[in-house]
């Protein structure tokens, strides 16, 4: 018999913004009991990967803290919790955030009402999914998505696929091995790219490895 899934709510705060999230107590508490994870090809063993507050997730918000992101159309992928996404709507920029895992749509509501935001443009998505119809954007981010070798191709020609022509794109990788074939894929998309280490990760429990990166482009 499954126990009631445990949460937990905390608040992270960004200078004298504080976003408040719900996540789960221990992301290692399995929850499909209608098996819909389960047909999406989720199952027990990658479900840890979903629920909680990564450090590269930390490193992206904070970094667009300080972004300018005015008169932009942002797209958060493989949003997790999406916590980028809330502090950006919190700023009444035009966010969508999308996922795969089938839960991500309902801590998404959750948190944007504890926020007493106004509703995020939501969509599951898979990168595989050619039909997609979310539009274009004016910058695209995420945080530690590539997690196999074949992300690197899926994700960059999602990208290209939802990024306008003059468009950024900004990736926090925790340092999984793919930043570079993940960079020379999107060089062949037309973007010149740029690895910078995060300036200040004191927020985190230990020092962070990873790197953001950047990709530009201008075909005005």
């Amino acid at each position: 018999m499954n126990k009631p899934v445990r949460l937990r709510y905390q608040t992270i705060e960004f200078e004298n913004v504080d976003i408040h999230v719900c996540t789960l107590r221990d992301n290692q508490q399995y929850s499909d009991p209608g098996n819909v994870a389960l047909r999406l090809g989720i199952s027990s063993a990658t479900w840890p990967l979903f629920g909680i507050i990564w450090p590269s997730s930390l490193v992206l918000a904070h970094y667009m803290a300080n972004y300018d992101t005015a008169e932009k159309r942002i797209l958060e992928v493989g949003c997790g919790m999406a916590l980028s996404s809330l502090l950006l709507n919190q700023r009444n920029d035009d966010v969508t955030a999308t996922d795969y895992h089938p839960e991500v749509g309902v801590f998404l509501e959750r948190n944007t009402e504890l926020n007493q935001g106004r509703p995020i443009g939501y969509q599951r998505v898979d990168w595989a999914d050619k039909t997609s119809d979310l539009g274009a954007f004016d910058l695209i981010i995420g945080s530690d998505v590539l997690y196999e070798d074949e992300h690197i191709h899926l994700l960059a020609d999602f990208i290209d696929k939802h990024a306008n022509p003059t468009s950024e794109v900004i990736i926090v990788d925790p340092g999984r091995g793919r930043k570079t074939k993940f960079s020379r894929r999107m060089e062949e998309h037309g973007y010149s790219w740029s690895h910078d280490k995060p300036e200040e990760t004191d927020y985190l429990e230990e020092p962070y490895k990873g790197h953001i990166l950047r990709f530009w482009r201008d075909e005005a």
